[in-house]
């Protein structure tokens, strides 16, 4: 008889037997789907349950490359490497691969010395290693700032044209934000500044972990963040919660019409980021954007049957429709 499977206890939580590998499994099915923030919530709950199975790691670790978290994916494959958990190699490769998308190039010259001297590596990667250290080491060294030289004024609330406001933004990736932080603020809290661009230099501040209190101004509200702490722009909670009630009606039955929709919400909560825009209703403007996306798609909008479909009034639908409206107007600049 097979022996019965003992419920698991972690802290005060019983979870059931068999919950670990229906995580697992799902998780690693939303990744294979490219649904890549819900295999991110699905493969850490099944962390939870078991912090060193490889395969829930490693899926970990491609669902965050693939959401761009890479600092997270990057603490993931350190973890791996420390305790031994999965194929060295595979992940060397992974972490090799995060550490190029955050332009960490010294710490990749590091790593690759190491393996080279020790040896280390499987015949077929010496090339490929040899190549890789020495364009990290000229990354590196093109990287590394000139003490000498007085850093420059960014002067984006002098430049008019938002490709020049883009290129100076762009160029800001690859270096250390926290000199810049004055005129950063001005352009966050200025009402000339574009708020597509305020998204952008948010992120900038968040990757590389600001954890003082700015100022930002959109769509004439004002708020106060720590950077460090704002969510993942593609993790917002309201866009997630959104999206899940859009699934619920739309995924099945026109997917096609759904993958649309999908875009312009993300389009929409990049451009309005920070900020969580009124009616607070999730139906409200899982609605609105229902609608618009069937205009969209010259699909005769039926506002009565969407109001059914989704349990909210015409009034807060309507309410949603005119901030997408506006948000859309400002949401892609010409560049």
């Amino acid at each position: 008889m097979k022996k019965r499977e003992r419920a698991k206890k972690i802290g005060n939580v019983i979870f059931i037997p068999g919950l670990e590998q229906r995580l697992k499994d799902k998780g690693l099915e939303s990744l294979q789907m490219k649904k890549y923030n819900e295999a991110i919530i699905l493969l850490e709950e099944a962390k939870e349950l078991n912090p060193e199975d490889g395969e829930i790691l490693i899926g970990l670790v491609l669902a965050y490359f693939e959401a761009s978290s890479f600092k997270k994916a990057k603490t993931l494959t350190n973890e791996m490497l420390l305790k031994g958990i999965g194929d060295y190699f595979q992940i060397v490769d992974l972490h090799l691969s995060i550490l190029i998308q955050l332009h960490e190039y010294e710490e990749i010259v590091t790593t690759l010395e190491v393996l080279l001297e020790e040896k280390e590596f499987p015949p077929d990667k010496h090339s490929h290693f040899l190549t890789l250290l020495q364009f990290s080491k000229r990354m590196a060294e093109n990287n590394k700032p000139d003490e000498d030289l007085p850093h420059s004024t960014l002067n984006l609330l002098s430049l008019h044209n938002l490709n020049e406001q883009m290129a100076v933004i762009s160029n800001l990736a690859d270096r250390n934000i926290r000199p810049y932080i004055p005129e950063i603020q001005d352009y966050l809290c200025s009402d000339e500044g574009h708020p597509f661009l305020k998204t952008i230099l948010l992120t900038l501040l968040k990757d590389q972990e600001f954890d003082k209190e700015v100022k930002v101004r959109k769509f004439n509200l004002e708020l106060k963040v720590v950077p460090a702490q704002l969510p993942e722009i593609q993790l917002q909670p309201k866009m997630k919660e959104i999206e899940k009630r859009l699934a619920d009606i739309l995924e099945n039955n026109n997917p096609v019409l759904f993958d649309n929709i999908i875009g312009l919400v993300e389009r929409i909560f990049f451009i309005s980021f920070p900020f969580e825009l009124q009616p607070e209703s999730v139906n409200a403007w899982a609605a609105a954007f229902h609608l618009l996306g069937q205009d969209y798609f010259g699909i005769e909008p039926e506002i009565d049957e969407i109001s059914n479909d989704y349990q909210v009034s015409r009034e807060k639908i309507e309410l949603a429709m005119t901030k997408i409206r506006e948000v859309e107007e400002i949401s892609i600049p010409n560049i």
